[in-house]
């Protein structure tokens, strides 16, 4: 019996090791912004991101960014291939998508940048 709480044990730790969690971060979304959206839209990220409300940002990137990319697309030509890529859907959109949140009209607070 104690071996078997004791490799149970050892298993959920193994797994813990394991686990990562998909989590996207405002600081990090800044400065993705910074890095490969503020070229095209000539906006600092203070500017950006008081561009609208939270729940309209929430809007936005509802249904997989569907309508960010649609709307920034239509802006900013330039920018099109890059927001239709993987690499942004995946990779960089869930952060672009908490620093907008974070840094909203509404929200109260302001970006460093």
């Amino acid at each position: 019996m104690t071996k078997l709480i004791k490799v149970a044990a050892a298993s959920l730790i193994v797994a813990g090791l394991f686990a990562t969690t998909a989590s996207a971060d405002a600081a990090t979304g800044q400065k993705y912004y910074l890095k490969t959206m503020k070229k095209f839209t000539g906006f600092n990220g203070v500017k950006f991101a008081a561009m609208y409300s939270q729940a309209e940002w929430e809007d936005r990137f509802a249904n997989g960014g569907e309508g960010f990319i649609k709307e920034f697309s239509e802006k900013f030509p330039d920018m099109a291939n890059f927001l239709s890529g993987d690499t942004f859907k995946e990779k960089i959109m869930p952060h672009i998508k908490d620093f907008a949140i974070m840094y909203a009209n509404d929200s109260g607070n302001v970006p460093s940048c």
